[in-house]
This record gives structure tokens, sequence and C-alpha cells, in this order.
């Protein structure tokens, strides 16, 4: 099955074409990259997957269930997510905790599992050490991140990223990567993440497709890595 699948999409605003002829899939367990030069409409692409935006021709589809044939969870993180201001009342650790809330757990104590989930999502965006702060005090690249370990302490099914490692250190997005990597390989999760060409994630992609364009035409798909397998990093523990 796929849990992304994108067929002969193109998408015009208004009558001036953007994207043409764009088909990919995405996979359980496929970590995918997208990339692309700047004004390349990478996240125009990702409001198409996600049905915020119409396209003019094709298809954009994300399956309704996950490989378990549940409903399928899905994790957005868009460009400068966070916009908590100085007054948000909770800190990083309780933010991030309710995020343990969503399947059915309103009303029961969150189990030492869940305490190790949140923990290991705020280690992987190097905001562990914070977790004490009040989220409206925090800079806007750490709002960021805490975004971020929120939605892995949701466990979805499908991350769709968009440029989600702005703002971080080479160290803090190795981590980063590498839990992603954890979350395909081990976990069987789906990811779709915009980024900017950074050479260090090319080792943790399964896939990487790239808009491009010729001159005075829309931006097309694509070039896919996909013919090398991907460089094997230690599993993160679970």
């Amino acid at each position: 099955m796929h849990y992304i699948e994108v067929e002969d999409l193109s998408f015009h605003y208004e009558d001036e074409p953007v994207l043409q002829n764009i088909t990919f899939t995405v996979d359980p367990g496929e970590f995918v990259i997208l990339t692309g030069e700047n004004g390349a409409a990478k996240s125009t692409l990702l409001r198409n997957v996600l049905g915020l935006l119409k396209p003019a021709t094709g298809t954009a589809k994300i399956s309704p269930i996950n490989i378990d044939q549940e409903k399928l969870a899905l994790g957005y993180i868009p460009q400068q997510v966070a916009s908590f201001n100085a007054g948000f009342p909770s800190t990083v650790l309780e933010l991030v905790r309710s995020g343990r809330y969503q399947r059915g757990k309103w009303f029961k104590r969150l189990s030492k599992e869940d305490h190790e989930h949140v923990e290991r999502s705020l280690k992987a965006v190097g905001m562990w050490d914070m977790r004490h702060k009040k989220v409206g005090d925090l800079s806007g690249g750490q709002k960021q991140r805490i975004s971020l370990a929120r939605i892995f302490a949701t466990d979805p099914d499908l991350f769709i990223l968009d440029e989600p490692t702005t703002g971080m250190d080479s160290s803090s997005r190795r981590a980063f990567y590498e839990l992603l990597k954890h979350n395909s390989e081990v976990h069987k999760k789906g990811i779709l993440m915009v980024t900017h060409d950074h050479e260090d994630i090319k080792a943790y992609a399964d896939r990487h497709i790239q808009l491009i364009r010729k001159e005075n035409s829309p931006w097309r798909c694509f070039s896919m890595d996909s013919c090398k397998e991907p460089s094997k990093h230690p599993s993160l523990s679970h």
C-alpha cells in the first residue's frame, strides 16, 4: 500500500502554471526527502498532498488507513509552525506530554513508556535540558523544536514535515534524522520531508525527490536517488 500517492499532478495559481507532471509515492517504512531551489513550490506541493489546495489536473491522495488497517494518524509540521506568545502558560514538558493524550488517554495516567517516548522526543530535538522552561519564554527556533517533539510524541503513522530543521545545529540535525530513520525503519512510519539540500541527510533517506524546471517552465518532478542503499545507523531503543 501507499501512504501518499501523487499521480500526474499539475497546479496553477490562477492562470500561472506552478507544478506540472508530478508523480511519486511514499510507502510505510520509507523516508523520502523533497528538495528544490528557493521558489520551487515545495510547500505548495505539500499543501496539495494534504488537500489544502486542489490540483488543476491529476490526483494527490493520503491513505485513510495504516498498515494495521486502522485509521491513519497524520503528523504535519508546516514552516514556522510555532506561534506561542509570552503568556503561554505550559512548560515544554507539559506541552510535549499532551501529545501522548491523543489516542484515547485523556483520562488515563501516562505510562512509563509514554514518559520515555516524551523524553526521547525532546532529546532528539535538543530540548530536554529546557523541559521545565515556559513555552512562551522560548525563542522562535526553540518553539519550532518543541512543536516537532510534540508531533513525535503523538506517534503518527505518516509524517509530513516542511523544513523542520531550520535553526538546528549539525548535531541536533543528526539526532533528528536518526529518530526519523528509526521511526521509518523499525516502526514502519511513512515520512515525506521538505529540506534544504543538506549533505548530512542523504545517508538517512531512502529516496530523494527533486523539483526541477527548465527555463520559463513550471516546476516539474523529478530526479530520484533510489538506486543506492542508505547507510545503516545504530537503531535507537524504543
